[in-house]
């Protein structure tokens, strides 16, 4: 028989493979933020150079990563935890996408990588850091509209 007490708890290799690819994604998410912010010339070169993207693009990006990083590490919040996975998916897609888009598949795999790693940390996360709110009710969703 299964104890329902452990049934429940999260298995030690599932919370060990969240931890990992949390820290990989909210140590890119900082170092790239402030690197971004910075504007060091390796930025520079990759986005305003290779991808085309103006200067203050990256200060942009890099102000709104730091934080998400810091999100995806401290407890509770989780609503914010959701946007902060949903921003670091859209970043590394985007990033992917741009590659792409000026002939560039070899610059794309890193973001693609990065997006892939963002998923699994986000599918792997425990109870405690989902997002608790109910889901819609099937009433309100199969409500039928008025007619006039």
């Amino acid at each position: 028989m299964t104890n329902p007490a452990s049934a429940a708890a999260p298995s030690r290799s599932r919370t060990v493979a969240y931890w990992a690819t949390t820290v990989i994604i909210a140590a890119e998410l900082a170092l790239g933020g402030v690197w971004d912010t910075l504007r060091i010339a390796y930025v520079r070169e990759i986005l305003e150079q290779r991808l085309g993207y103006p200067a203050y693009f990256s200060v942009i990006m890099g102000v709104w990563k730091v934080p998400g990083a810091v999100v995806l590490l401290v407890p509770r919040f989780p609503r914010l935890k959701e946007w902060a996975y949903a921003g670091a998916v859209f970043t590394y897609t985007g990033a992917a996408a741009s590659h792409l888009a000026v002939d560039d598949g070899a610059g794309a795999l890193g973001p693609t990588i990065f997006a892939v790693i963002a998923l699994a940390s986000w599918a792997l996360r425990p109870p405690a850091r989902r997002d608790p709110a109910p889901a819609p009710s099937p009433r309100i969703l199969a409500r039928p509209c008025a007619s006039r």
